[in-house]
């Protein structure tokens, strides 16, 4: 007994250690920008669940993607990795499985998020869009499997079958011409109610999963990550929400005519040529604002559900974040693939009991990355040497303590060799693209980027600072493996 007392003790005080780890709540939402009331506000908007969460919690208010896309984000985010080391900074499809790790090297042996919660103790689940998949491309998604102990569905296929469409009318018949984004056929870049209520919709289920995994939960803790579509296109919720939103009350953002003309074009303006040729603009807004409002309310029943969960409230870290930024219209852009303040700024708040100064809202900069290691420090877990990032821990306590790091975003574009990077800081937003073209902006005289000041001598200095914070050899665009088993068209092959 003598040899044993010490071993009991060991094992016991280690059980307790795990159960008072703090659960951990890990919502993502797809393609949401700052248009919500705790952020720019836009005109009208309805989003009650943000200014309830915002409440209970930090608001980081400029806080930015690590690329301006879906796969690129996600798979940095949940790997701690950036772009600049790992090549990773466009859209890659025709994937079933961790594919990333073979596009990748960096990544080949990287421990997924929930991954390492899980290799220390925790039960790890997920549901819906995590890592990168479409409504529309069953089967295509680069979601590790082996990061979790549970997933909703088929995690290789995780939001597909859970999506509804409207009866579409064919855009002739409906006098629109031809040349619309996506395919006119398909109409997956538009805007239609779908008459049916919110329980057969895609999110409306994954907060149900959720509801229930919260239900369960009786011992150790839990790292839950809810994955949400809306607001990504097509912009098609129930009736009820394009309700809220009559039409002849969308308000557009605030645009130039002439943006362009002192700034990268981002080759996309034959959307925002077809959007306002068919007097479309006001109808995709309402449309886009009418999905917010819908995942607002998926985000409020996750709240409630919380509050209704003894063994977690009080308990629980709560992350929400969107994978980038987001444009209608606005430099006659639409969706992401740039640069700019509105394509990489993303919604960023953080709730940790007993840390979190809740209701401060922080403009110092940050970035997705950051995620990761400020997660590990809250639950008091060893922050892997893969990560990038630093943790906000500091800033949650004391939202005013100074970040002298920037927020960096990265991106390939098309047309150009090298990776384009923006780097923010509290006031200024400096880029620099693949071409060599350069922009620079004063956030704080002019939110919108309408003037790049680029060649004022005065701002010089802030040049020069905040291009510091690109590295000096940022890796090259990753290639596509053809041979990975992760390939769709590789899977059934020996």
């Amino acid at each position: 007994m003598r040899f044993l007392l010490p071993v009991i003790t060991i094992l016991a005080l280690g059980s307790l250690q795990v159960e008072s780890k703090p659960h951990v709540l890990f919502i993502a939402i797809d393609d949401l920008n700052d248009y919500i009331s705790p952020l720019d506000n836009h005109p009208g908007v309805q989003t009650p669940h943000f200014e309830r969460l915002a409440r209970r919690s930090v608001n980081f208010a400029n806080a930015h993607c690590a690329a301006p896309v879906c796969h690129a984000s996600r798979v940095a985010i949940m790997t701690g990795v950036h772009p600049t080391r790992s090549g990773i900074y466009r859209n890659m499809f025709g994937a079933r499985g961790p594919r990333w790790r073979h596009e990748s090297r960096i990544l080949e042996k990287a421990v997924v998020l929930s991954q390492h919660f899980r290799d220390h103790g925790y039960r790890a689940v997920g549901g819906g869009k995590i890592f990168h998949t479409l409504q529309w491309t069953p089967h295509d998604s680069q979601n590790d499997p082996e990061a979790w102990d549970d997933y909703r569905g088929d995690p290789n296929n995780p939001i597909a079958p859970d999506w509804p469409r409207p009866e579409l009318v064919p855009d002739d018949k409906a006098g629109l011409t031809k040349g619309r984004p996506l395919g006119g056929h398909s109409q997956l870049f538009g805007a239609a109610p779908l008459e049916l209520p919110d329980e057969k919709t895609g999110d409306h289920m994954v907060v149900d999963w959720a509801i229930e995994q919260m239900k369960s939960v009786k011992k150790g803790p839990l790292f839950m990550a809810v994955g949400l579509f809306r607001p990504h296109i097509p912009w098609e919720v129930p009736r009820k929400w394009f309700d809220k939103y009559p039409l002849e009350d969308v308000k557009l953002p605030p645009h130039r005519e002439d943006d362009l003309s002192d700034a990268h074009h981002h080759g996309r303006t034959h959307w925002h040529k077809w959007v306002v040729e068919n007097g479309q603009w006001e109808k995709l807004m309402q449309g886009y604002l009418a999905s917010i409002t819908y995942v607002d309310h998926q985000l409020g029943r996750l709240l409630d559900a919380l509050d209704a969960t003894p063994a977690m409230k009080g308990n629980t870290i709560i992350v929400l974040w969107s994978d980038h930024g987001f444009h209608i219209g606005e430099k006659a852009n639409w969706e992401k693939f740039a640069l700019w303040d509105q394509t990489t700024r993303v919604p960023l708040f953080i709730h940790a009991p007993g840390v979190s100064r809740d209701g401060a809202r922080t403009r110092q900069p940050a970035t997705l990355t950051d995620v990761y290691p400020t997660l590990c420090e809250l639950a008091g877990l060893p922050i892997p040497e893969q990560c990038d990032g630093l943790s906000l821990v500091a800033q949650l306590k004391d939202p005013g303590t100074r970040r002298d790091r920037p927020a960096l975003c990265s991106f390939q574009f098309w047309n150009e060799k090298a990776p384009s990077h923006g780097v923010a800081d509290e006031r200024y937003r400096f880029i620099r693209y693949g071409n060599g073209f350069e922009e620079l902006y004063d956030l704080k005289n002019d939110p919108h980027e309408y003037e790049n000041l680029i060649d004022d001598s005065k701002l010089a200095s802030v040049k020069t600072r905040l291009a510091q914070g690109i590295p000096a050899n940022p890796a090259p665009l990753a290639v596509l493996p053809k041979d990975s088993p992760h390939h769709r068209a590789n899977q059934g092959k020996k």
